[in-house]
């Protein structure tokens, strides 16, 4: 099967307090990425770059406990190929 390559946009918004908190990504359960969030007052755009098989994928953010933070994460969005977004699920076209 033939595999499309995607780059996926996220929007993501924290409120913390004391310490930085971390945050993982998901690609259906496959760790994508774990990032600190370290700004104030600003979002951070995401770009998760994917190879894949035509199909459904989940993605899912995640902050790694303890924190004290609210993670939000708007405006999923493909850039580049031949995928849509609906609904949290990522969907790679043939």
């Amino acid at each position: 099967m033939d595999r499309h390559f995607v780059r996926v946009l996220n929007d993501v918004y924290c409120d913390w307090e004391g310490l930085p908190p971390d945050y993982r990504v998901y690609v259906n359960d496959e760790l994508f990425a774990e990032r600190t969030f370290i700004w104030t007052d600003c979002y951070l755009e995401e770009m998760l770059q994917i190879e894949a098989a035509p199909g459904e994928y989940t993605i899912r953010h995640e902050l790694v406990q303890p924190c004290l933070a609210q993670l939000k994460i708007k405006n999923p969005r493909v850039d580049y190929g031949p995928g849509s977004i609906a609904d949290d699920k990522l969907r790679i076209h043939q």
